[in-house]
């Protein structure tokens, strides 16, 4: 059975680390809109769809040797929609209104209301993260208060909390190549100590695709 949880609801779920992936419902024409001049509305949403499905399928190999409570926090759709795609693999947990720092936080803040005592948030669009960058992530939240992983366009694709930091999410301009460096100015500023992660790139642009097709073949190859 789907766990479906309400995105105030307060729920007892395992004193564990929690792996939280932001995704989006893969809607055409909502959804990877960048992709959208090479791919067309429906192919952006199949990569949007099958990056989102890769992820899920990766992270749900980590969740016993990791230790990891998995969650998908979704925007977009309905949550019979989720259902429907995602079956019964995952906790799917709607994000709530407002930008980007708003929901990371408040995604971040009722996760440590539930009780994990650590907690990683990656997006749906950097299919080169793995087992060892989860690894190393968790290690370093045990002598740093902020792990982030640098995506190659100056973004990232992992920020890991060992508890709530609002003030890094605020104030920060969301989609730009300058994301990591005002978080990284906003945690100096607060005296925050920070773990910086391998840098990857992300699928956000048609120059990106490469990346997902190497991911590709390399899942193939495994298979």
């Amino acid at each position: 059975m789907v766990t479906v949880i309400a995105p105030t609801a307060t729920v007892n779920r395992p004193t564990v680390a929690g792996l939280f992936l932001m995704t989006r419902f893969p809607e055409a024409g909502r959804t990877k809109t960048r992709l959208i001049p090479a791919l067309g509305d429906e192919g952006a949403a199949q990569i949007q769809r099958q990056m989102t499905e890769y992820l899920v399928a990766r992270f749900q190999r980590l969740r016993h040797s990791c230790q990891l409570g998995l969650e998908v926090h979704f925007a977009g759709g309905s949550l019979d929609q989720m259902v429907h795609w995602l079956g019964d693999r995952v906790c799917l947990i709607p994000q709530c209104s407002g930008h980007l720092g708003q929901r990371l936080h408040h995604a971040f803040e009722q996760g440590f209301i539930a009780g994990h005592r650590r907690i990683l948030m990656v997006g749906s669009d950097c299919p080169g993260i793995g087992e060892a960058h989860i690894s190393r992530a968790l290690t370093q939240l045990d002598s740093h208060d902020v792990v982030l992983g640098p995506a190659e366009d100056g973004g990232y694709y992992l920020v890991g909390l060992k508890a709530p930091q609002p003030r890094l999410f605020e104030s920060i301009s969301w989609g730009q190549s300058c994301v990591l460096e005002e978080t990284m100015a906003i945690a100096t500023r607060h005296d925050l100590s920070v773990s910086l992660l391998d840098s990857l790139p992300d699928v956000d642009r048609p120059e990106d695709l490469p990346v997902w097709e190497a991911a590709c073949r390399g899942a193939s190859t495994v298979q």
